[in-house]
């Protein structure tokens, strides 16, 4: 019998290209049998200085990551021991983050990269809370639709255990995550599929209006071409 691991997770990045762009800082928290079993928070010293405009938006300094940070392999020597089989990740905007793991994994072990982020599945709360609630879609909000305590959003270990309680309050309004598994939600107006993952399945997902749709119209069960009336 496998036991499902769940790890909640966010970054903090120096940009948004995931090409060129270094996560900063990484936060993980692992849940295993519905208990939290494991808090994991690094600063990633990525040898530049960062931009004002990130800093004014994370908090986090040329300093914090001079006297905290570690070196990048850590990192990705961290997410080859944690990313195993029977693996849940769950983030908010899950393609972004994942971008930057694969990248950075991609830097490290050129030739695993690709198998370590396949072997285990993905959720995108994103995806999930716009077959829930109405338009906007930010973690911020999700945080008030379920009235969760806030927190200090823009830093990794705050947004992840904000999300895992988002989490929580979504599988109490309705236990459907499951089927979300590999399933990521995108506007139809901006698809770029250059940056997708074989492995995940892409559904255009435009904004409505109807608050929590009906259980056999989320995305996961509706057809590729079918709205939601």
């Amino acid at each position: 019998m496998f036991i499902i691991k769940y790890i909640f997770f966010d970054t903090e990045t120096t940009g948004l290209n995931c090409r060129f762009c270094r996560i900063i800082e990484l936060a993980m928290l692992t849940v295993v049998d519905g208990k939290v079993v494991d808090e994991y928070d690094k600063f990633v010293n990525v040898g530049r200085p960062l931009d004002s405009k990130i800093t004014r938006l994370t908090g986090i300094t040329d300093q914090d990551l001079l006297e905290k940070g570690v070196g990048e392999e850590e990192i990705a020597n961290d997410l080859k021991e944690k990313l195993t089989e029977k693996t849940v990740m769950v983030a908010h905007n899950a393609q972004f983050d994942l971008s930057f793991i694969y990248y950075l994994l991609k830097r490290h072990f050129p030739a695993e990269a690709d198998e370590i982020v396949r072997n285990v599945d993905w959720i995108d709360t994103v995806t999930v809370l716009k077959d829930r609630k109405n338009y906007p879609h930010k973690l911020i909000d999700a945080v008030e639709y379920y009235n969760i305590e806030k927190v200090n959003f823009h830093r990794s270990i705050d947004d992840t255990r904000a999300l895992y309680y988002v989490a929580l309050a979504m599988k109490n309004e309705r236990d459907d995550l499951a089927e979300y598994k590999n399933i990521f939600g995108y506007n139809p107006k901006y698809r770029d599929e250059r940056g997708e993952f074989p492995f995940i399945k892409y559904r255009p997902q435009p904004y409505h209006n109807c608050g929590l749709v009906d259980a056999e119209r989320i995305l996961p069960r509706r057809g590729l071409n079918q709205r939601i009336r």
